[in-house]
Parts: C-alpha cells; structure tokens; sequence
C-alpha cells in the first residue's frame, strides 16, 4: 500500500514538472505583455529646463556706435560693434563671468563684417565689455577663409590644463567652415583653421560646416572638456546635427555612414545635401519647431542621465509646427547615451524656449532666440542668447 502511495505521489510530481516546463516553454513564445504608464514630466526630468528670462535688465548686450577698431584687413577704423551684437559663448573664469560674443560693423561686401568681443561679468547679468574685439580676421593664413564675411558664432570649453578652445565659424561670403583656436588667457588665440583638415585627406574642409558643441563635464563652475572611451566627441553641423571625434580637441574625425545605408530624401534638405556621407545623430522632424533645420547650441553637457546637447532649431513654414511662426528659431534637447555619444536615447516633444519678447521678435532676423552660452556660476544656470540677430539677453534657472 505504502509503496503505491509513493509511486501515485511520484507520478503526480512529475505530471507538475511537465506542465511547469510546458508553461515556459509557451511563455518563452509570447510577446511580453507589460503595460508601461509614463510619467512625461518624470521622462523629462533629464532635460535642463525652466529658464526665466531676466525681464528687469534685457536685452543685456545691444550694439554700440561708439566703438572705433583699427581693422587690419581694411586698413581703417570701423564701428565694430556698431551694427548688432549677438550670439554669444560664455565661460567661468576667476569666479566671473566672461563672454565671447559675435559683433557686426555696417560696411563691406556683406554689409557686416564679424568679429569676437570679450565682456565680463561679476554677477552674471551686468556686463562691461572691452574696447577691442579679441578675435577678429586678419592678414594671416585664415584670411581667405575669414574675409570678408568673418569670425562667426562661437563656442568655448576648456581642457584641464587651463587651455581655452574656441570652436567658430569662419565666413568667407560663400562657405562657412568650422575652424578651432586655442588660448590661455581669452585675449590672444592661436588659430588652427579647419577641424577637419587633417583627416580623411580633407574631404569636409570645404564643405558647409558649423556649431561645434564638445562635450564637457561641469567641474565646479568650470565646464571642461571631456574623453568617452578614450575620445574626445563634439556635435556639430546646421540642417541635421553630426557627430565628431578628436584625441587632441583640434582634429576631429566625422562619422560617416556604413556604405550601403538607406539614406531617406528628407535627410538631405538644406545643407546636408553637401554632406551625404555624413552619419546624422539627430534629425529634423516634420510637423515639429525642428521641421527646418537644426544645430547645436552650447558646449554638451556629460551628465549622470546622459549627455545632454541643447539645441537651435528653425521651424518651417511648409511642413513644421502650425502653432509656431514660419522661420522661428527655438530652442529644443537631447539626450545622447553617457557611453556612446552618437546613440540617441531620449529628446524633447516640444521646444523648451521661443521668442516672445519685442527684441526678440524683432530685429536683423525676426522671431530668433539663438541658444549658445550656457554656464554654471553662484548655484545657478545662466543661459546667453542671440535675440533676433541683433542683441543679447539672458535667462536664469534656479
């Protein structure tokens, strides 16, 4: 009796393992059926948001007639600044403020020559600028690249040994190159031309390129350049956004596509079309503010989340946002992999920042805010933008 008790309980032990292991098996051969409620403010929570525009003292930076600079292209004095002043990079240095910011005199074949003007700052708002630009075109071996449309849109981060590296556009009138200079003291800078003129026998020297964003680790209050897997990345690039790397943050290698790739029509709109071998990183979206065109703004930021690139963008009139007026420049982010800075893993739905102000509706080029300067100073974010192409305004987050 005993025995075929045991035998009934063996034989029942092994009908339940086989109808375990026929369970798993079939549930192996399900599509998993989760449901996943997302919290939008929480899946934002990566995104550097929430700037209040500083209404009390903006526009911060306009143009001045008073200014007279010796050009030594020209061989005489201009009202540099005279026309308009606008998108500026900033940095900390010395526990102060300091921005580079772009400046348009009136005259020449492009109605405006640009050159780099230097302001500082103690508070972060009020600004005394100097007389001079810093950084302009000159009779050197950058000239037939610079003149006479001139030194463009800047960006600055710095390495560890206290070295400043600007990334800029030079204009010549008719191409805009991404050129790359260095300096110790933000005064004088040595200039190395193009970014990609030692690489791939230099097949993306002459081609439209601009907004180099390098990737950086906020130290402090300083924003320093920083290597992922061994690299050094920058984005880069106006249409669609590209992506770079360098060992010495003055040669940068693009990433190209894998031959054979699917390149979609709208991929190549605008300026990409010169640049179709060029893999994008991020792209324009149709019936977004980011319909248009795309570049990035301030240095990346390497985060915990991620690496986060705040970016301009221009809405279009034809296929864009309909809530947003044709050619607005708004701000928008993205949020790239911390160990794989070309894989994008979250972005922003909508713009973060827009034009709502007089000066920034109207001006050179209407409806702009044009995100460039961004730093960390006295436990607070500090964000400097072009308005309308025309003056300089700031925006505060707590």
């Amino acid at each position: 009796m005993k025995k075929n008790i045991k035998n009934l309980i063996l034989i029942k032990t092994q009908l339940q393992l086989i109808i375990i292991c026929v369970f798993v098996v079939a549930c192996a051969h399900q599509k998993p059926n989760i449901k996943v409620t997302v919290n939008k403010q929480d899946n934002e929570s990566w995104a550097l948001t929430s700037f209040v525009k500083v209404d009390s003292i903006n526009p911060i930076l306009g143009p001045k007639e008073d200014t007279e600079f010796l050009c030594p292209v020209r061989g005489t004095k201009v009202q540099w600044e005279g026309k308009d002043v606008f998108n500026p990079a900033a940095i900390v240095k010395d526990n102060k403020v300091y921005m580079l910011y772009r400046a348009e005199d009136f005259i020449g074949k492009w109605k405006g020559t640009s050159r780099l003007g230097l302001a500082e700052s103690n508070d972060g708002l009020h600004f005394n600028r100097l007389a001079n630009p810093v950084f302009y075109p000159d009779n050197d071996e950058m000239k037939e690249y610079e003149w006479e449309g001139g030194c463009e849109d800047p960006r600055i981060v710095e390495d560890e040994d206290g070295v400043y590296y600007l990334t800029y556009t030079a204009w010549d009138g008719i191409v805009a190159r991404l050129f790359v200079a260095t300096s110790t003291d933000l005064l004088n800078w040595k200039k190395y031309g193009s970014v990609f003129k030692n690489v791939l026998d230099g097949k993306y020297v002459d081609a439209w390129s601009k907004a180099g964003s390098i990737v950086c680790k906020r130290d402090g209050d300083k924003m320093i350049a920083t290597k992922i897997n061994g690299k050094y990345w920058m984005y880069f690039g106006e249409s669609n956004i590209y992506i770079a790397y360098s060992n010495d943050l003055i040669n940068w290698t693009p990433i190209e596509r894998e031959k054979g790739d699917v390149v979609d029509a709208f991929e190549l709109i605008g300026h990409s079309s010169v640049v179709p071998d060029l893999l994008p990183v991020v792209k324009t979206r149709k019936g977004k503010f980011d319909s248009h065109l795309i570049e990035p703004g301030p240095p990346a930021i390497l985060t915990e989340r991620g690496i986060l690139l705040i970016y301009n963008s221009k809405n279009s009139g034809e296929f864009g946002d309909p809530k947003l007026a044709p050619k607005t420049y708004s701000g928008g982010q993205v949020l790239f992999d911390k160990n794989d800075p070309s894989k994008q893993i979250n972005r922003l739905d909508s713009n973060f920042f827009q034009p709502d102000k007089s000066y920034e509706i109207e001006g050179q080029i209407n409806q702009v805010c044009f995100l460039e300067g961004l730093v960390h100073f006295r436990g607070k974010w500090f964000m400097y933008y072009g308005t309308a192409d025309s003056k300089i305004a700031v925006a505060v987050k707590e």
